[in-house]
């Protein structure tokens, strides 16, 4: 399930080719509809970042395999998700715009 998480963190920010820090928000949405086990969502949000058919395929046996474990596997990467959520590196990406965006409006 650890293999799970890695592979759709480098299909959305390596082979669909967005840049880290624009792929965080659109990662999220992915992962939250792959958690959620329903194809319609996921493939509307795929549709979003406008993925292949082998990549649509890819998703969707992720998909099963989350479907599969059930809630325990959803729960375990949740809590890796939180880790990495809460690092000092993804909250420094987060808040730099937030940073520069102030720094334009004291200007």
């Amino acid at each position: 399930m650890k293999g799970t998480l890695l592979v759709l963190a480098l299909l959305v920010t390596q082979e669909l080719g967005i840049e880290m820090v624009k792929s965080c928000p659109i990662f999220y949405v992915i992962f939250g509809a792959v958690a959620a086990g329903g194809k319609l969502p996921l493939d509307a949000c795929l549709d979003l970042v406008n993925v292949t058919e082998p990549e649509k395929v890819a998703m969707e046996k992720i998909q099963d395999c989350y479907n599969e474990k059930g809630l325990q596997a959803k729960a375990l990467d949740l809590t890796v998700m939180a880790t990495i959520t809460t690092g000092k590196q993804c909250i420094s990406e987060a808040v730099a715009p937030l940073k520069n965006a102030i720094t334009l409006l004291g200007r």
